[in-house]
């Protein structure tokens, strides 16, 4: 079967990824940037301001708002250390109980709080989120600088988590063994493979790991 052909921002069928966060990753940005073929303008530079809601008995569902729309991802699976996501649910604020009742909450797999409102804004829904025991929302701004290496979907960004400063690579596509040589000719294999929600609650210290370097 002929290899699905990635490009950046457009859809395709659901794709693993490696990725990984630390202090420093200057040698691995430096080769994805030589050996990434051209890629769009669009994806040279893009800095995002998002929040992140992590819950203390969840690591399989990872929320985040952007823009005023929130966008839940369900963990699928993994391969030989490669982790596949595949959207879950797309909403936006205001939001209607119903939604939060039926999908947002049971996502977070915690208690229900209670709803006395029809809808609710996003600071309404933010306020939720801090009252609850379990949750907890995070400022994360990001700058993202994005490549295209062995017909993979690449990143180095920036990344700052309440204010606090790591960085982050990866290399996402629908083949395995596409990924696999990127992470070789990144020169990164044995690096842990570190995603979203895994390195937020580490930085917080909600995971008691450090991580990469």
């Amino acid at each position: 079967m002929a290899k699905e052909k990635l490009s950046i921002g457009e859809v395709s069928k659901p794709r693993f990824e490696f990725r990984t966060f630390g202090r420093d990753f200057d040698e691995a940005a430096y080769l994805m940037s030589r050996l990434s073929v051209p890629v769009p303008k669009k994806v040279w530079e893009r800095y995002s301001e998002e929040i992140y809601i992590l819950s203390k008995t969840n690591d399989v569902n990872n929320t985040k708002i952007r823009d005023g729309k929130m966008d839940i991802k369900t963990f699928v699976q993994e391969v030989d250390g490669l982790e596949q996501w595949n959207p879950l649910m797309k909403g936006e604020f205001p939001i209607k109980a119903e939604v939060l009742k039926n999908e947002v909450f049971p996502a977070f797999k915690v208690d229900m709080p209670a709803l006395e409102k029809d809808e609710y804004t996003l600071e309404e829904f933010l306020q939720i989120i801090k009252d609850h025991p379990d949750l907890q929302a995070v400022n994360v701004e990001k700058e993202r600088y994005g490549y295209m290496v062995n017909d993979t979907i690449c990143e180095y960004a920036v990344v700052y988590i309440n204010g606090a400063s790591v960085v982050t690579v990866n290399s996402e596509s629908t083949e395995l063994d596409d990924i696999k040589k990127t992470i070789k000719d990144l020169d990164i294999e044995g690096v842990e493979n570190i995603n979203y929600l895994q390195a937020i609650k580490r930085v917080i210290g909600w995971i008691d790991n450090p991580l990469a370097n």
